[in-house]
């Protein structure tokens, strides 16, 4: 496996997109934080280089199918594509994943690994070694998506300022999700507080201890709750106990 070589086919196959369109950016910077973060998770478990340099691929690969969605709908709601089955058909189907891989020998983990990335609850996977690589991308997606809310432009992926969307309420089924330290389905996201919540609440679907570690070393879900102005009195307190919850579910996770 050669990941700087897969980067480079990449790197061509992003040209058929707009790299000014503020979405594409975001979405190649994160590929390569997924990247990053995968390795940071490997190299904190003490891996072999083969399983990093797969971890790694697997990360470059794992939201190629957003790009297309970009594309076409200028959106990154999943009512408009399901961009991990796109990304499956391109690469599997369509024959793509030979520019980055030379032979099949990782075909069926990497395939299982980025069809089920994004899935609601990870199911159906037997495979001990697959079943480690979709945990990892998982996790490697999540751990970049605290960055990328926490840095990126809430009107690029968020449509919205964050004054407005701090007078929003938080939908009472959302609320109680929560408290059950689940993730939140996205058919049950109505205001932008609710999508602003479901980010936070990915901590619930965090796999490996490693990971949780870098959410609190990296402080994020006190500065994701604090990214948000809110003007709705009721919103503010129920962040104050949302970020109570998760904190105590971060250090009971750590068995601190």
């Amino acid at each position: 496996m050669d990941f700087t070589k897969a980067a480079h086919v990449f790197q061509k196959y992003l040209k058929d997109y707009d790299q000014n369109n503020d979405k594409v950016r975001l979405k190649i910077v994160h590929t390569y934080g997924v990247v990053k973060q995968a390795e940071e998770v490997c190299r904190r478990r003490n891996l072999d280089e083969e399983t990093v340099s797969l971890a790694k691929i697997i990360a470059l690969l794992h939201d190629i199918g957003r790009f297309e969605q970009l594309k076409q709908f200028d959106s990154f709601e999943p009512t408009t594509m399901d961009h991990a089955a796109y990304g499956v058909q391109i690469l599997f189907e369509e024959g793509m994943i030979r520019r980055f891989m030379p032979d099949d020998r990782w075909d069926e983990i990497i395939r299982t690994a980025i069809a089920k990335h994004s899935d609601f609850v990870l199911e159906g996977v037997s495979d001990p070694c697959a079943l480690f690589h979709a945990r990892l991308i998982r996790d490697a997606d999540k751990l970049d998506n605290f960055r990328v809310k926490l840095e990126d432009d809430l009107l690029t992926f968020m449509g919205m300022p964050g004054e407005e969307i701090g007078a929003l309420e938080i939908s009472p089924k959302v609320y109680e999700t929560v408290f059950r330290s689940s993730t939140i389905l996205s058919a049950d996201r109505i205001t932008k507080m609710d999508y602003w919540v479901s980010y936070l609440v990915h901590i619930f679907d965090l796999n490996f201890k490693e990971s949780m570690d870098i959410v609190a070393e990296n402080n994020y879900i006190e500065k994701l709750v604090h990214r948000i102005p809110y003007t709705n009195p009721v919103t503010a307190r129920q962040m104050q106990e949302i970020q109570k919850h998760a904190q105590e579910y971060i250090k009971k996770f750590k068995g601190v």
